[in-house]
């Protein structure tokens, strides 16, 4: 009976009573054949033209290693082919240059494509028909992988598309991401040791740099017992004289400034914004206290009238009576806190100081 050949590693098959003499050598390259496909490496070299993995009969061919990686500066797309009715696992390793595109593939079946710039590390297997991948590189396939351990990313960073999220065991999301394009800052967030509280910070590459934590919507952020150590407030600083009806838009500002001479006594009305009325932004037992800054020269105008929302208020004044004139060649400012009592139910605090 004479020697076969295996169909996928092409081994020499000996027949009984076959190879006297020569059945060590043969076994031995059989052994290497196997060697090979165990963890073989070899590095293949393309540039512009397709090219095959040799599998030749009965001896050490590039295409039974284990792991393949592709080399060479590529100038066009290009496929590396096996022969059809191979069965066999692969690692293979796209070190190419060139934005092209790479196939591997069988002579007549389909195969695994590497994109353009998709430079990765991929383990496929041949079916005998099609070279397939087996998705156990790629973390992004339909799979759910699970971990039995704690995750150490050995100091390396985690990269998360924008828009991804960390879920919960329901795949309700924790804490979603977005992308700024080239963007230099970011958070950093530290724990501490007994006694000291964890510490939520902005960090990056600019000098000076806030940190904006903002509600959805007409949401407010919401913070618990604790201090505040430096505190800004918006201000909104208009060029005009006061006369007439203000709109107090306390969205927009804490602190509005009037720097131009007040022209007549005046209303303040205040709301949310334009779109949004105080009693719509504000829930019952919340206050607000914001401040307005008039200028007076030597006629001394001020307010005598206030509204939320449209709706006369009558504040109570601190002293006990609400005043009667403005201060000449002063700044006036006014202090109001605004407590909602019931829907659409308010009672206001407020002051008028001079500056002078």
């Amino acid at each position: 009976m004479a020697n076969s050949t295996s169909a996928s590693l092409k081994l020499t098959v000996q027949a009984t009573g076959e190879n006297s003499g020569t059945w060590g050598q043969i076994t031995n390259t059989n052994l290497l054949i196997v060697e090979q496909a165990i963890g073989g490496y070899d590095t293949f070299n393309l540039t512009n033209a397709n090219r095959a993995l040799t599998f030749s009969n009965g001896a050490v061919s590039n295409g039974k290693n284990a792991v393949i990686k592709l080399t060479g500066t590529l100038s066009t797309n290009v496929n590396v082919t096996i022969p059809d009715s191979i069965e066999k696992t692969f690692i293979v390793a796209n070190g190419t240059s060139g934005a092209y595109t790479v196939q591997f593939k069988t002579s007549s079946g389909t195969g695994v494509t590497w994109a353009a710039t998709d430079k990765t590390t991929k383990m496929v297997f041949s079916d005998g028909t099609n070279v397939v991948d087996t998705a156990f590189t790629d973390l992004s396939s339909d799979i759910t992988p699970q971990l039995s351990g704690v995750l150490d990313t050995n100091g390396n960073d985690v990269i998360i598309d924008t828009g991804g999220a960390l879920e919960d065991d329901s795949n309700n999301e924790y804490i979603k991401f977005v992308k700024t394009s080239s963007a230099v800052n970011e958070i950093s967030v530290t724990n501490a040791a007994t006694g000291n509280g964890p510490t939520v910070a902005a960090t990056g590459g600019d000098t000076n740099l806030d940190l904006n934590i903002n509600g959805k919507g007409l949401g407010r952020v919401t913070l618990g017992a604790g201090k505040i150590q430096q505190l800004a407030e918006k201000i909104t600083i208009a060029a005009t004289g006061t006369t007439g009806t203000v709109n107090y838009d306390v969205i927009t500002q804490a602190v509005l400034y009037h720097t131009a001479a007040s022209a007549g006594n005046y209303t303040v009305n205040f709301r949310g914004d334009g779109s949004n009325s105080l009693n719509n932004i504000m829930d019952t037992g919340e206050s607000i206290t914001v401040a307005f800054l008039t200028t007076n020269t030597g006629t001394p105008y001020y307010n005598n009238a206030v509204t939320i929302d449209g709706s006369s208020v009558t504040p109570e004044w601190s002293g006990g009576s609400a005043p009667s004139a403005g201060n000449a060649n002063s700044v006036d400012a006014y202090t109001y806190t605004i407590i909602k009592t019931g829907d659409a139910a308010f009672t206001a605090l407020a002051a008028q100081t001079q500056f002078a």
